[in-house]
């Protein structure tokens, strides 16, 4: 694998269209910390360099020959789990918004966003975070309210402490901002979230969000 600049974080562009992908590499170009190191046509090419590269970031279509882009998805969370994930497309039907959040992309945004919130977005998810389009946020919750009935037993199994933590990672606080917050030390942050992504069977943040509104705990 090739050695990688832990000052910048490296996308793969995944797009059926090549002139989309020049045009994602030309904004990105500007962002300082964020550097395109690979770019595929299809989501079988895309397989081939995660494989074979350190990338941080997948910066991926959802619809593409070969492969879907939610297969792809649902591919790399299996072997690569660390890898974020952003879906950038023009599609937001309901059907597929779903899709992509029960795959557990870090996040979700159209094609007509501007490249500030595409930034924003990459950094965000990058840090650690999520962030999805008000689209993808509505059919979140719309999804969860026929279910919201049958909540709550799993919030038992969580401490005052770690449901306060599981808010404010909603929030988007990090951990050093946790801490501070609760004077408590980061450590002790990181211990209660691995505490907390283990009693309510999550993988990832997305995870996390889905199981918090769902059990009510954030709105």
């Amino acid at each position: 694998m090739n050695e990688k600049d832990n000052s910048l974080i490296n996308i793969l562009v995944v797009d059926d269209h090549q002139i989309f992908i020049d045009g994602i590499k030309l904004v990105l170009r500007k962002a300082g910390n964020i550097k395109v190191v690979a770019q595929a046509l299809s989501g079988k090419q895309a397989i081939e360099i995660v494989s074979q590269q350190q990338i941080d970031l997948v910066l991926t279509d959802i619809q593409m020959p070969e492969m879907s882009g939610t297969e792809l998805i649902k591919w790399i969370k299996k072997e690569f789990p660390q890898i974020k994930i952003l879906v950038l497309t023009s599609y937001n039907e309901r059907n597929t918004i779903s899709e992509i959040i029960d795959s557990e992309a870090e996040g979700y945004i159209l094609k007509n966003v501007d490249k500030h919130e595409l930034i924003a977005a990459i950094n965000k998810i990058y840090a650690g975070g999520v962030y999805f389009c008000n689209e993808a946020v509505s059919i979140m919750l719309d999804n969860m309210k026929p279910e919201k009935k049958q909540a709550g037993l799993q919030v038992k199994e969580l401490t005052i402490r770690e449901v306060e933590i599981l808010q404010l990672i909603c929030q988007e606080y990090s951990n050093v901002e946790i801490a501070a917050k609760l004077f408590i030390s980061p450590l002790t942050v990181e211990t209660h979230r691995k505490h907390i992504f283990h009693k309510t069977n999550s993988k990832t943040i997305v995870g996390l969000i889905k199981f918090a509104i769902f059990n009510n705990i954030v709105s």
